[in-house]
């Protein structure tokens, strides 16, 4: 290529296959096999050379995160196609609705500590299969236990520390998620009929791409501040609930447990 349209080329942001290849660690036979089974789109041609940009940088990450789930190359190139498209703003938003709503870093528990963080002797396989099935925590091969969300093992073994059996702490967890399932559900299905069917409806203007991705982003905090004051008013009006029933009990007379002597 002259030096002077590689310049160009350079400061467009396009690369030629050599170049896409070198920047995503990907052989060039891959890439134009990825091209045939329609996950990546086609260079732009100038001349007798094909030209890449950042857009096919995307596409080869994304296919290779979705592969990493354990994802076919069939069953990606479906899910890119029937987003609409090869456009940089579907990617980004196709990276967004795959990425975890919170980050945490999970934490590696041996049998042992585990065990003595919940106050027992063993933990009870059940109980861990149980807990596993929530997606709280994963068995390792090796033996070891994952807690994929260490703030709510810490609000475990505190419950624990106070008193509370492993048992009753996994089935509240067991019921939270029951719940939390259905506030997911209702948020997921508010953006879809609010922001998402309108927005497919008009065509998916390109112009209109970054609406819907700010719009799935900002709905993860607000879907957490408003179940969290949701949860404080609900919490406060059972606590008073049972306030009020245990102030009641307690002064009624207590019944005598023995027999009455005559």
């Amino acid at each position: 290529m002259p030096a002077d349209k590689k310049a160009v080329a350079e400061a467009d942001g396009k690369m030629t296959i050599g170049e896409l290849a070198r920047r995503t660690g990907m052989t060039i036979r891959n890439i134009r096999a990825h091209q045939t089974r329609g996950l990546l789109p086609p260079p732009e041609v100038q001349g007798r050379t094909g030209y890449y940009n950042e857009e096919h940088v995307a596409r080869i990450e994304l296919t290779r995160e979705m592969q990493a789930e354990g994802l076919n190359l069939e069953a990606i190139r479906r899910v890119l196609e029937s987003t609409g498209g090869s456009s940089k703003e579907m990617v980004d938003f196709a990276r967004a609705v795959r990425a975890p709503f919170e980050d945490e870093t999970p934490e590696i528990f041996s049998r042992e500590d585990f065990a003595e963080a919940w106050r027992v002797k063993a933990v009870d396989e059940r109980l861990l299969k149980k807990a596993e099935k929530l997606g709280a925590l994963r068995l390792l091969p090796d033996g070891q236990v994952e807690v994929i969300s260490p703030r709510l093992h810490r609000a475990a073994v505190r419950m624990i520390e106070f008193g509370i059996s492993p048992e009753a702490a996994v089935a509240v967890a067991q019921k939270l998620h029951e719940h939390a399932d259905a506030v997911s559900r209702a948020y997921v299905d508010l953006f879809t009929a609010e922001v998402w069917e309108p927005f497919d409806k008009a065509g998916r203007p390109d112009e209109d791409w970054h609406k819907v991705l700010e719009a799935l982003e900002a709905l993860r905090p607000l879907a957490s501040d408003a179940l969290l004051a949701m949860f404080q008013i609900t919490m406060g009006e059972e606590t008073e609930k049972a306030a009020e029933q245990t102030l009641m009990n307690a002064g009624k007379p207590q019944r005598s447990r023995g027999r009455k002597r005559r």
